[in-house]
């Protein structure tokens, strides 16, 4: 059974969370580049970030899916990042939970899409913990709530990630107590005329992040048959 490396960065920077991926990624491709005899091993990590509000567009997403100009983001604060994960424009603000596993696929399994599969699992666990009935939209990745019903659907976890000799970066955003209005501002996800919704929002009432956080790491060792335990990363 595998071991993942959990922390939480509290509220951080996009970048800053950005370059730290980026440094814990980099260790572990050193490690697979070393001669297999006696080479140490790579180490698995979950980050738990919360960013402040932030727009990051994917490598394969389109500009046009933010709404308004460089002058209206710097006045209302909103930063805004061109990144290398997978998937197109999402947001990042106060109240939404997100997770970053840089994980080394190739002691799981080489599915990048079962890896996707298994992220979007372990949100639907953990909102059917608090009566939340969530599931997937054929042929969109991230999790969702009435995604077979036209005009209901609604995004409540985003999803996108890059892997790199099967080691994995970045991840998911659950929105928790995110405030939506932001959404107002882009296409989220590139996808006209679909809803995005929060816990806060479904079920009338803020939320613990800290207690939703715990639920996430108990189903993300479940789902990925490993062992989550804290850790003081250091880079």
């Amino acid at each position: 059974m595998e071991t993942v490396r959990l922390k939480d960065l509290g509220l951080m920077p996009y970048k800053e969370a950005w370059d730290y991926q980026e440094v814990l990624l980099k260790n572990n491709l050193d490690i697979k580049s070393l001669p297999a005899d006696g080479q140490q091993s790579t180490q698995h990590h979950l980050l738990f970030v919360e960013h402040p509000a932030v727009y990051t567009l994917g490598k394969s997403g389109h500009e046009e899916n933010v709404l308004i100009g460089e002058q209206e983001l710097n006045d209302r604060k909103i930063g805004f990042y061109r990144t290398n994960r997978g998937g197109d424009i999402t947001f990042h603000g106060p109240g939404q939970i997100v997770g970053y596993p840089i994980l080394d696929l190739e002691r799981f399994y080489t599915d990048i899409g079962r890896y996707m599969r298994e992220l979007e699992e372990v949100v639907i666990r953990a909102l059917a913990d608090y009566g939340i009935k969530a599931g997937r939209s054929n042929g969109e990745t991230g999790v969702w709530l009435d995604a077979g019903e036209p005009g209901k659907e609604r995004k409540i976890c985003a999803m996108g990630v890059r892997c790199s000799r099967w080691v994995t970066m970045h991840g998911f955003a659950l929105n928790v107590n995110t405030d939506l209005d932001y959404f107002e501002f882009i296409i989220p996800c590139g996808i006209r005329n679909k809803q995005v919704s929060s816990m806060k929002k479904e079920l009338g009432r803020s939320l613990d992040t800290s207690e939703m956080k715990s639920r996430l790491v108990d189903h993300f060792g479940e789902v990925f048959h490993c062992t989550v335990e804290k850790a003081d990363i250091s880079v």
